[in-house]
């Protein structure tokens, strides 16, 4: 099937009982059991639930992969998955990460004995030189946030390979409608379904998917011991969210590219991050492994100060965290995405003081760009 037509399919399950086209919102904590020596398929929420069942299955299929987990936020999801590795591992993390993904490692896994390195994941020589006799994995971020810098993810997987290692992948940007990890040898893929996912901005939520009966075993393991599951209310919402997540994806991605294009053309905007962009050093790499440059992007305007004019004049996006809404949203990484970062670390992710990040909605581009344009307008000359 082609993504649009599979997008529907997995997401419109039709109840056994009743024939319901929309999967039923199954609120019991607990199952009956008929039998004293044999269990049915469910018998505690925690360990599974029919409702995440679907989404679950949903969610898997879409990254075309046999296993997916629902987590209660992106960060549970990202948390577990590292949480299946042990005291002593050591693995190699992209410098360019979310700020949540930094925090966790820095300051939680590392007081348990799991050691990372932040390394420049585009320079292939610099990830071999950071391989350990412990190394066991390469965590991946591509396009990353919010600098939009693109990892090649087949060129990594061979290198993990040679080695080894375990590829993770996180997915959020593009979503499985525009880039398909598994598909590229990746042997995890996480996400922040909070975003183009679930696409509403209603709910929170986190997703881990792998075509690895092994890996998948691990990975239940850690999510029913910890207990961070998607209540099955939200299962519900993330499954009638994704079925416009084509849609949605080609609006908002088609706007992105217009509006980087623009931003490109603009003086008061000293640098464009956007994969879309034939400029972009990672185009050609993002071309060939993803459908196209994705919905978000980030613009410079040189200052903090300058930063607050476009923010506190803008009057379509909201000015928020967050991304992957169907309404556009503006943020400021070093305040919100990566404040855990201070000043140093975020000059070493390419943050700089006057970077916005824009994630692209579904309202027309050109009253984007008028928007925009009128913020600018009140920027000094410099």
């Amino acid at each position: 099937m082609h993504n649009w037509t599979k997008i529907i399919k997995v997401t419109t399950v039709a109840d056994k009982e009743s024939g319901a086209v929309n999967t039923p919102i199954q609120l019991s904590s607990t199952f009956n059991q008929n039998s004293f020596d044999h269990f049915g398929e469910f018998d505690y929420s925690r360990s599974g639930n029919p409702t995440r069942k679907v989404a679950e299955n949903a969610v898997a299929q879409l990254e075309d992969a046999k296993y997916g987990f629902l987590y209660s936020t992106g960060m549970a999801a990202i948390s577990s998955v590292l949480l299946t590795f042990s005291q002593g591992d050591h693995l190699i993390v992209s410098k360019f990460v979310y700020g949540g993904t930094f925090r966790i490692l820095e300051q939680v896994l590392n007081r348990f004995g799991i050691e990372h390195t932040f390394v420049d994941l585009t320079d292939l020589d610099a990830v071999r030189a950071a391989i350990n006799p412990n190394t066991k994995a390469i965590y991946i971020e591509t396009p990353s946030n919010p600098v939009l810098s693109v990892t090649d993810i087949p060129a990594i997987v061979a290198i993990a390979k040679e080695n080894n290692l375990l590829t993770i992948a996180d997915n959020t940007f593009m979503s499985p409608v525009l880039q398909k990890p598994i598909k590229l040898g990746v042997d995890i893929v996480v996400h922040s379904a909070t975003k183009f996912l679930a696409g509403h901005s209603d709910i929170v939520a986190g997703a881990a998917i792998t075509d690895n009966k092994e890996l998948a075993e691990q990975i239940y393991f850690i999510q029913n011991a910890v207990g961070a599951t998607l209540g099955v209310t939200d299962c519900w919402l993330l499954l009638r969210g994704i079925k416009t997540l084509g849609i949605r994806m080609q609006q908002s991605s088609a706007t992105a590219l217009k509006l980087a294009t623009w931003l490109e053309k603009q003086p008061q905007v000293t640098r464009v991050c956007f994969p879309g962009l034939p400029s972009n050093k990672g185009y050609a790499i993002q071309k060939r492994q993803a459908v196209n440059g994705g919905a978000v992007l980030s613009f410079d305007v040189g200052s903090e100060a300058n930063a607050r004019i476009v923010a506190e004049n803008t009057k379509i996006p909201e000015f928020s965290v967050s991304l992957g809404g169907v309404e556009s949203i503006l943020s400021y990484p070093p305040k919100m995405s990566h404040a855990e970062l201070d000043a140093k670390e975020q000059a070493k992710s390419g943050i700089t003081p006057g970077l916005l990040r824009f994630s692209c909605g579904i309202e027309d581009p050109d009253d984007l760009i008028a928007d925009l344009k009128s913020a600018f307008a009140l920027i000094p000359e410099a």
